[in-house]
């Protein structure tokens, strides 16, 4: 399925039917990268990238390993016992989200502590008022889920002041203690790392041939950058044309996608060979529409999630159904991770600056599973915790 395994006949005849089509709609445009306000300033040509490719072919490779050890922290504070966190998301539509605040939940069952979510619905307003409601409950500890602190920083600054500790999950840009905003720190893959095997993956699948599509939510700046991240690593391969960068919000994903897939395919038809998404939903939504063109689930256009994995889409890569590939975050350990993260707050220890690697998900290495659950975790941590 990869520039590094041996294709099947359907999908070299598939590669080689996309790798001429964006060859010729190369050629036709005058060799530029276009986006959906227009074309831009960068070249492409039709000789691809092949020390770039050589590179990313390793690199996905490495990332695609189901084998991977445990790495995270094998020593730490003893469980502190009796106490009280809330969950705050963004909104518990965003599977990632909802997949971390699952984690918390399990983890907590664990080590004795008790959880409770509060949905944010995915506005500035609703995010507001669910900080506000934790606050009120006055807990050990609070749960940044998948927002900007920054748009609740009264609330963030009471928190502060009532001694209570914050902890992210997605919040800020980069893994690891936050001052500002204050966090004690924020657990998450590492943003550069996941946008750039994302780019990756598409410049050793496609061969260094390839019309991307590219879909984020700007209002979210974590989300936001790693869109640019991922724009950035694409741009090295010359034979990578972007062909448009869409603005959905998340919130939004539902109405919005199954239009805009349309107009896309009415647009780029054959020359849209591959895309890549900030989060793997927008390919559920996106489904209905690529069915409904007549298009083989099996692609093209290749999709790939960069982020979360969340369950439906394993299913729809174990199945072949409009995506290729994700990068899914390993959802549960890193709720585990928050609980660990709180105890060691609670017992006035360092965060543990653990960062899990990152992995990829296709349908040659799922064998089946509806998650990325690397094993190994729930027995470090339950021995941390003298559990």
């Amino acid at each position: 399925m990869h520039g590094n395994r041996k294709a099947t006949p359907a999908v070299m005849k598939a590669r080689s039917a996309a790798t001429t089509a964006v060859i010729a709609a190369t050629v036709l445009a005058g060799c530029e990268r276009g986006s959906s306000h227009g074309p831009g300033d960068s070249p492409t040509g039709p000789g691809g990238c092949p020390a770039i490719q050589d590179r990313a072919e390793t690199a996905v490779r490495q990332a695609e390993r189901t084998d991977v050890p445990w790495s995270g922290p094998t020593g730490g504070p003893t469980a502190v016992p009796g106490k009280t966190l809330v969950y705050v998301a963004q909104t518990m539509t965003n599977p990632g989200v909802a997949g971390a605040a699952n984690g918390v939940r399990e983890a907590a069952r664990v080590i004795g502590w008790n959880v409770r979510v509060i949905d944010g619905g995915g506005t500035p307003v609703g995010i507001q008022a669910a900080m506000s409601a934790a606050l009120a409950l006055r807990p050990s500890g609070i749960v940044i889920g998948g927002f900007d602190p920054n748009s609740t920083s009264r609330q963030v600054s009471q928190a502060d002041k009532a001694g209570i500790p914050l902890i992210g999950w997605h919040a800020v840009a980069a893994p690891g203690p936050s001052r500002r905003p204050r966090l004690f720190t924020n657990v998450t893959t590492r943003v550069e790392d996941v946008a750039g095997i994302s780019a990756q993956w598409i410049i050793a699948h496609s061969d260094g041939h390839a019309g991307v599509v590219l879909i984020t939510d700007a209002s979210i700046p974590f989300a936001r950058n790693k869109s640019e991240l991922i724009r950035k690593d694409l741009s090295t391969c010359s034979g990578v044309r972007l062909l448009s960068n869409e603005n959905i919000p998340i919130s939004d994903a539902s109405s919005r996608i199954p239009r805009e897939i349309s107009s896309l395919l009415s647009r780029f038809g054959s020359t849209w060979t591959h895309s890549v998404a900030i989060n793997d939903l927008y390919f559920a939504d996106a489904a209905p529409a690529f069915r409904a063109a007549g298009k083989n689930g099996a692609g093209p256009p290749f999709n790939i999630g960069a982020g979360d994995g969340d369950p439906s889409a394993f299913q729809r890569i174990n199945s072949e159904q409009y995506q290729a590939a994700t990068v899914p975050e390993p959802l549960s350990l890193q709720g585990w991770q928050i609980v660990d993260e709180f105890n060691r707050a609670f017992s006035s220890r360092p965060a543990s600056g653990y960062v899990a690697p990152v992995h990829i998900t296709t349908a040659d290495n799922s064998h089946g599973a509806t998650t990325w659950d690397p094993s190994g975790y729930r027995e470090a941590y339950r021995k941390i915790w003298g559990k």
